[in-house]
């Protein structure tokens, strides 16, 4: 099994009625820490996927990684658990986390996937909080129109009850092998070492001995907002912060979207950021830190480093 070098502190902080869980690599009181960056994670994904990139790092840094709501440690404080999650509510996360880390203090952010988009669209509402961006395939959905909102809002009603009755559930494991198992097919670049250590962070027994995934099924719900290309764009020519995306070989895009959304479209759209490079890294799919965290890890310093 793949052992850690950088062994992180973990956390927990209470925000927004919610009990966060937060990775903390590196010494607060290190005169590096005036330089802190923030790794947030994927959709069905944990702070704990960042591991193999923080390894690969060469210059000491404060990183820290929280778990979203609803994923991994972080539990709502309340007795009701959510049923559905509204985006914005990331954002509001993410803000009342880096007021409780940064208080007079600007970070470089980096996100992957779902937490690229909520990075891009959090640097495009608070500039003056971000040094540097990078978002590590985080492409958005596919545009959509008005006209199919009554429909969403019926699906997502629809889901609701489904949800209520038990009918979208997550899948349990026999165990953390069968676990790792499920990791490698998602993604068979993984290293098998990495994928069963991995398997112990995104999975945690129950009492009975099987193992399930630290997600909310509520996650499965489909949002009942359309999603509006024309209002994430008005918000991403607000960001000043330098950008950089990084996607994988592998064409996510076209395996999930087909023609309905492709990687060139993803392109125009984030063509109204002024200061904005791509790169493509070899050999990964849609999780490249998991991929080639080694080489992913010299994009990043590359492009952090004054």
């Amino acid at each position: 099994m793949y052992q850690p070098i950088k062994i992180p502190v973990n956390e927990f902080v209470p925000l927004r009625s919610h009990n966060y869980h937060v990775r903390v690599w590196g010494d607060k009181s290190k005169a590096y820490a005036s330089k802190p960056l923030v790794l947030l994670h994927g959709w069905m994904d944990v702070s704990a996927s960042f591991q193999f990139l923080v390894d690969a790092l060469q210059e000491e840094r404060l990183i820290i990684s929280p778990d979203w709501r609803g994923f991994g440690l972080t539990k709502a404080t309340t007795e009701l658990d959510q049923d559905h999650f509204v985006f914005a509510d990331y954002l509001g996360d993410l803000e009342f986390l880096l007021d409780h880390y940064f208080t007079d203090q600007s970070v470089d952010l980096l996100g992957h996937s779902m937490g690229g988009n909520i990075c891009m669209l959090y640097a495009g509402i608070r500039p003056e909080r971000i040094n540097k961006l990078i978002n590590l395939e985080g492409f958005g959905m596919p545009s959509t129109r008005p006209a199919q909102a009554p429909t969403r809002y019926a699906k997502w009603l629809d889901e609701l009850k489904q949800l209520h009755k038990g009918e979208i559930p997550l899948r349990p494991y026999v165990n953390s092998d069968e676990v790792a198992k499920r990791l490698i097919k998602t993604n068979p670049r993984i290293p098998v070492d990495k994928a069963h250590w991995l398997a112990t962070e995104w999975a945690r027994p129950a009492e009975d001995g099987s193992w399930h995934v630290l997600g909310s099924p509520a996650h499965k719900v489909t949002s009942a907002t359309l999603y509006r290309v024309d209002e994430t764009q008005e918000i991403h020519k607000r960001i000043t912060a330098p950008l950089l995306c990084v996607t994988g070989e592998e064409d996510s895009l076209k395996k999930w979207f087909g023609e309905q959304y492709k990687l060139e479209d993803f392109y125009e759209r984030v063509s109204v950021v002024s200061n904005i490079s791509h790169k493509q890294l070899a050999n990964t799919g849609h999780m490249l830190h998991h991929d080639q965290p080694e080489a992913l890890a010299q994009l990043v310093e590359a492009f952090l480093s004054p």
